[in-house]
Parts: C-alpha cells; sequence; structure tokens
C-alpha cells in the first residue's frame, strides 16, 4: 500500500484547506492513522490521528480547528483545517500504522502556507 497527499496550498489567515490522503489499497486494516507536520526549522510534530473505532486525538495547538476523518469505502484520509494561523505553515505529512507485522507508512508531504 502506498499513500499519496495532496489538498496543500497558499492560503489566507482564517482560511480552510482540506488535505486528503489516498491509499493505493484498503485502509480498514490499519490501526492508526494520521497526520503529521513539519515547520521550517523544526522538528515533525503529531497534528491529529484516528483509530480504526475513529477514536480521534488533536495536538492542542488544532483542537477546535482541524478535524480527522477516514473513508474505508474510498481509501482516503482527509484532515479538514479551518481557522488556520501563519504558525500552520509546515509540510503536512500522512501516516499508516497497522500492529500486524509492524506496518509504519508515510506519504510524501503536501506543503500548506499560511499568509498573515
Amino acid at each position: 500500500v502506498q499513500l499519496q497527499a495532496s489538498g496543500g496550498g497558499l492560503v489566507q489567515a482564517g482560511g480552510s484547506l482540506r488535505l486528503s490522503c489516498a491509499a493505493s489499497g484498503n485502509i480498514f486494516t490499519f490501526n492508526v492513522m494520521g497526520w503529521y507536520r513539519r515547520a521550517p526549522g523544526k522538528e515533525r510534530e503529531l497534528v491529529a490521528t484516528i483509530t480504526s473505532d475513529s477514536i480521534t486525538n488533536y495536538a492542542d495547538s488544532v483542537k477546535g480547528r482541524f478535524t480527522i476523518s477516514r473513508d474505508h469505502a474510498k481509501s482516503t484520509l482527509y484532515l479538514q483545517m479551518d481557522s488556520l494561523k501563519p504558525e500552520d505553515t509546515a509540510v503536512y505529512y500522512c501516516n499508516a500504522f497497522r500492529r500486524l507485522w509492524n506496518v509504519n507508512l508515510w506519504g510524501q508531504g503536501t506543503e500548506v502556507t499560511v499568509s498573515s
């Protein structure tokens, strides 16, 4: 299975973007899927995760503004980003983890730039 992230771009502060992460195969077997980001000059950080049971977890910095979801029928992970701030500027990566065989996959990243 491969992951393909898309949906990044340039947006003004307060705007919205929706990121997508399309998988080449079925995603319902992945225990946890998530979005991470790496801002310029910073370490990669967790943004949000969602389990196969749709239990979600968010970084404090995005709570109330971002929503993660997964569509098993479309084999796609989403990240709806609202009320964007300049500090959300980063390259966003999707991730999929399966405990069986310890499979850990990464997408190629999609760049988000939020202007003030």
